[in-house]
């Protein structure tokens, strides 16, 4: 196990590991190079980054200088990122997916000296907007083929091939002076800005220290000590978001684990069975694909296949909760998780890899039904929750006590507040310490203050104290409570629906509900000043071109909303199925079928998959005005 106190930084962290973990020749990357994995040494990744430090160093970047990077995840965002993290210049990693104007605002509001660009598409997209940028001095492609792309004439930032920079020579005097300035580093300096998805308006840079990181990554470990120096990761969410860069790079920087990069979202299957991850970060909606699948594999055709599938869940269900409970599940019921494991659990678990000891699930509440299916089947969900702004983990499972439908137990060195939303009086304030397993508190804001609390917004000094007040209190804008002693989130404080009514109706519970129907994918619920609730729901397309035979060209139609009576009908069964789940007020009275998904480029949902409920409201608020009036007809 790593000694913490060997490293307060960053870069420290994977010097940590060589000088007393791993030797330098053994394993630390590994991603798909054509076809065939490729292996990259502890070694030869801090080479290349002191190769990166040398030649920025040559070009005058100096401590605290802003270096951006819009690049899918590899080994070159490593290098990249531990070269010029060690030289004491700041990470700015920009999401793929954002637009044009977007990328240019990032790189103006930070103030980006070099940017390294991972594809010919995002590499046109940055010198269309390069004149616009004035302080971008170094646009740095990975791929080989950027000098075929037509440049513009008035283009002013020099482009450097990146394999160029990987050749620079580090002379022993320049190994000396690189050395001196990662030494130097401190603690609170700013290691990264990372812009915020920006649901509600401008993004915002969050300036997050080494202390940040290095400290979130410590109380993790310690949360999940199982995690150690054997461990391979399968890295597929974007480094550009705080979650995987603590929870899979940071972690593994830190202990040694092996990274292994994914070749596409469309490919992770795949990758899974070659790779056979130990562990992986992950996000609820993935873990509901891999639910929704299982269910609809396990029973389609019904007959003895179908019945030994939901007899083996049953099993699963009840060995879990004699476990959970501290009991000695015996002999018989042992007896039959064994043959259950063999036909049914086994295959399930082989499509993963066979070898995973948990997930890491985060950047959103996990329903409860699944985390319990994957429990069942005895595969580990470890949920954990914290926002860019506390680096971003606040709470997270431990890794011997999981309450499903709730996102762990505080970190210890925070304090978590649950804040009265209208008085402001504290309705609880818990620690690592103060943990009691039969714990429970009203709901509120959640609000902390600590170790994970962000420096601030990057030139923003009124946002920074309007999200932070004058006692250290970090706002966060969720709710929730402490339910078992853990932390449970209910949902956005934004989201929050008023009817008509007065009555309070959280999106999220509401929709999860509705979600356990394998018949829907997405669902956004409106209501807000309403006397009840409706919804667009966009259909699970697999099931429903199975259902009703549906051709491509069907997705492709002008019409936005699908007003086909039999599809209509199909989705109303499982809506009134499960509306006797909730209370009345929170039941949808009438919805419509969107034809296609919400997306980012329409500037309808956020990088992290979070519907911008104003935009969407605005947007479609002609539709949303015919299904009140339609209901009020059918009245």
């Amino acid at each position: 196990m790593v000694l913490f106190n060997e490293f307060s930084t960053v870069p420290s962290l994977l010097r940590n590991v060589v000088e007393n973990i791993h030797k330098p020749e053994e394993t630390f990357l590994i991603h798909k190079n054509n076809t065939t994995w490729e292996e990259i040494s502890f070694g030869k990744t801090l080479e290349n980054a002191d190769a990166v430090s040398s030649f920025f160093l040559d070009k005058g970047i100096v401590k605290s200088d802003r270096m951006g990077l819009m690049i899918e995840n590899s080994p070159e965002y490593v290098y990249y990122d531990q070269g010029i993290q060690q030289i004491g210049a700041i990470n700015v990693s920009i999401y793929p997916t954002l637009s044009e104007h977007e990328v240019e605002y990032i790189i103006n509001d930070s103030g980006i000296r070099a940017i390294l660009i991972g594809s010919p598409f995002l590499y046109k997209k940055v010198i269309k907007i390069a004149e616009n940028c004035r302080q971008l001095q170094y646009i740095v492609p990975v791929f080989a083929e950027y000098q075929k792309i037509t440049l513009p004439e008035d283009l002013k930032a020099e482009i450097i091939s990146f394999s160029e920079i990987l050749k620079t020579e580090v002379t022993a005097e320049r190994g000396m002076e690189i050395t001196k300035l990662r030494t130097a580093l401190r603690p609170s300096d700013i290691s990264s800005l990372i812009y915020t998805s920006g649901t509600t308006g401008t993004p915002k840079g969050v300036m997050l220290s080494h202390s940040n990181f290095v400290e979130n990554v410590k109380v993790c470990l310690q949360q999940i000590p199982v995690i150690d120096e054997t461990e391979t990761f399968l890295s597929f969410l974007p480094l550009s978001h705080v979650f995987e860069r603590t929870a899979t790079y940071h972690v593994c920087c830190a202990q040694g684990c092996k990274i292994a990069y994914a070749q596409s979202l469309e490919l992770l299957a795949k990758n899974m069975g070659e790779i056979k991850p130990t562990v992986m970060s992950c996000v609820p909606r993935l873990l509901e694909k891999i639910h929704d699948k299982a269910i609809k594999s396990g029973t389609a055709g019904g007959g003895l296949k179908s019945k030994i599938f939901l007899w083996a869940l049953e099993v699963g269900q009840d060995y879990r909760r004699q476990k959970e409970a501290g009991k000695s599940p015996g002999i018989i019921l042992s007896g039959k998780k064994a043959i259950a494991e063999k036909l049914v659990f086994s295959k399930i678990k082989e499509k993963t890899g066979g070898r995973l000891k948990f997930m890491i699930s985060g950047g959103a509440a996990l329903p409860k039904n699944v985390g319990e299916f994957f429990g069942n089947l005895g595969i580990k969900i470890l949920e954990g929750f914290g926002l860019t702004e506390t680096s971003p983990v606040m709470a997270v499972t431990e890794y011997d006590r999981q309450v499903y439908g709730t996102v762990g137990r505080v970190i210890p060195g925070i304090e978590i507040g649950i804040q009265n939303v209208e008085t402001k009086e504290m309705i609880s304030i818990q620690t690592h310490e103060s943990f009691k397993e039969d714990f429970e508190c009203e709901e509120g804001e959640i609000i902390v203050r600590g170790h994970c609390v962000m420096q601030g917004y990057f030139n923003k000094p009124a946002e920074t104290a309007e999200a932070i007040d004058k006692h250290d209190w970090f706002h966060t804008g969720d709710i929730g409570r402490f339910f078992k002693g853990n932390l449970q989130i209910t949902d956005r404080l934004k989201n929050m629906i008023v009817n008509a009514y007065g009555k309070n109706v959280y999106p999220t519970p509401v929709e999860n509900i509705y979600l356990k129907s394998l018949k829907i994918d997405q669902l956004f619920l409106i209501g807000d000043k309403r006397e009840y609730l409706t919804a667009f729901i966009i259909p699970n397309r697999e099931n429903m071109q199975e259902q009703f035979k549906l051709p491509e060209s069907f997705f492709q139609q002008p019409d936005l909303f699908i007003d086909d009576k039999e599809i209509v009908d199909w989705i109303g069964q499982d809506i009134k199925k499960l509306s006797n789940e909730l209370a009345k007020f929170e039941r949808i009275k009438n919805f419509k079928i969107k034809r296609n998904p919400f997306s980012i480029e329409d500037g309808e949902m956020t990088p992290t998959m979070k519907a911008k409920r104003k935009v969407i409201e605005k947007k479609y608020a002609g539709y949303i005005d015919e299904m009140y009036a339609e209901s009020v007809e059918a009245d």
